[in-house]
């Protein structure tokens, strides 16, 4: 194991035997569903930096892959949507970690009626190398897991996940990103990467090599502020500013002038026609927003038209619209 993994693994080692509130800033709310019961405990051992599935993904009694298992929290609530044996696995590379999840676990199964231990099948596994079979899952995930990557193992671990999945399943994914330089002196601190400040990359680098591993579409779901590395706290002359997002990956054929990255654009027609139409499968009609991805959106601004706005990439992309 390299060396920076081995910090890494010390320092969730010590926050599974020890839960450490303050060892990430989630930004999202813990799931509220009928007869969900989440032990104080999980919440307590909530490591990570966003949202990643969302209960619309989690249709049809999926076989779910949650890589950095943490208290538990995760791998309890997307159990409430795929109730079956082995139907949730959880996977971590800290026995100490897979063993404090197993105890939260049981404690679950006491408080939720529902719910049943054998719904989660703890396995010990690294992220650059899955036990897991070719084509078996429909969701993977994990939060706040890959930041802690070089570049690259991370492209190892993007095509390990894009190997167990189905075709078109889904990788989601929540990780602290950075449009700022990042200097040599945090990229090399290993504590600063296990706990996913310095290994942030920019977006448009995050996104290419989740592209480069093979799939086909990209949404970006979420942007949001999360931490800052402020000069005289941190080595660095500059202020840096970390945002978190959420992205997922779906392991669609990958189309011949290149992937579709949805960033949250729109395209609106409001020209004198019934509709307009670019022959290319969009169909725009009158003062009706329509999501586009980002390849789709230079197409449109390439006709020179004045009749059709495109807006600026919100980076949220609810669904919808076409490439």
């Amino acid at each position: 194991m390299n060396t920076y993994l081995e910090t890494a693994a010390d320092v969730y080692k010590q926050a599974a035997l020890k839960p450490d509130i303050g060892l990430c800033c989630t930004t999202s709310p813990i799931w509220q569903l009928p007869g969900l019961s989440i032990p104080r405990i999980m919440q307590e051992m909530n490591y990570g930096c966003g949202s990643t599935v969302h209960p619309r993904d989690l249709v049809h009694q999926p076989t779910i892959l949650y890589v950095g298992v943490g208290g538990g929290m995760e791998v309890l609530q997307f159990s409430y949507f795929s109730r079956k044996k082995g139907g949730v696995i959880g996977l971590d590379v800290v026995d100490e970690m897979l063993e404090a999840c197993h105890q939260n676990l049981l404690s679950a199964e006491k408080e939720n009626s529902w719910f049943s231990r054998d719904f989660v099948d703890l396995r010990k596994g690294t992220a650059l190398e899955l036990p897991i079979e070719d084509n078996s899952v429909d969701v993977a995930a994990q939060n706040c897991l890959f930041n802690i990557f070089t570049p690259e193992d991370l492209q190892k671990a993007l095509k390990e996940m894009y190997r167990v999945l189905k075709p078109h399943g889904r990788l989601v994914l929540s990780d602290p990103i950075t449009e700022d330089p990042m200097p040599d002196s945090l990229k090399q601190d290993e504590r600063l990467r296990a706990l996913c400040l310095s290994g942030s990359l920019s977006l448009a680098d995050y996104l290419r090599m989740i592209t480069d591993a093979g799939f086909g579409t990209v949404e970006v779901r979420a942007k949001r502020p999360y931490r800052i590395l402020a000069p005289g706290q941190y080595k660095t002359d500059q202020l840096i500013v970390l945002e978190s997002v959420e992205v997922c990956a779906i392991k669609d054929p990958m189309p011949e002038d290149g992937p579709c990255i949805f960033t949250g654009k729109a395209a609106i027609y409001f020209g004198q026609e019934e509709y307009f139409d670019d022959h290319k499968g969009h169909v725009l009609m009158p003062n009706q927003p329509l999501a586009i991805c980002d390849k789709t959106a230079g197409a449109l601004a390439n006709l020179g038209r004045n009749d059709i706005f495109i807006s600026d990439s919100t980076y949220f992309y609810d669904g919808g619209g076409c490439c």
